[in-house]
């Protein structure tokens, strides 16, 4: 999440030009830039959410960026919260 404001930050104030201009300076391809940039589209409260979770320290994270695509995908920001609360709850 941090990532995709950063990086929107970067082309708002002409930085760089576009995503694929990120996606050749931070050796990724254009499709993983996408899904990152892709949460910008979660509802602000779920961003912040995001930015705000539990760091973890040791072990493997339980979230992965695939599983935030498909809410990220969903227009209705309602139907996004419903999403994130069954993810979150599982």
């Amino acid at each position: 999440m941090a990532l995709a404001i950063y990086y929107e930050d970067l082309i708002r104030q002409g930085h760089v030009h576009d995503y694929a201009e990120i996606a050749t300076l931070g050796h990724v391809t254009r499709a993983r830039l996408t899904q990152i940039m892709n949460l910008r589209l979660l509802a602000p409260d779920l961003q912040e959410r995001l930015l705000f979770l539990i760091r973890i320290v040791s072990g493997r994270d339980a979230l992965c960026l695939r599983r935030f695509q498909p809410i990220a995908l969903e227009s209705d920001w309602r139907k996004q919260r419903e999403s994130w609360n069954k993810f979150m709850n599982s």
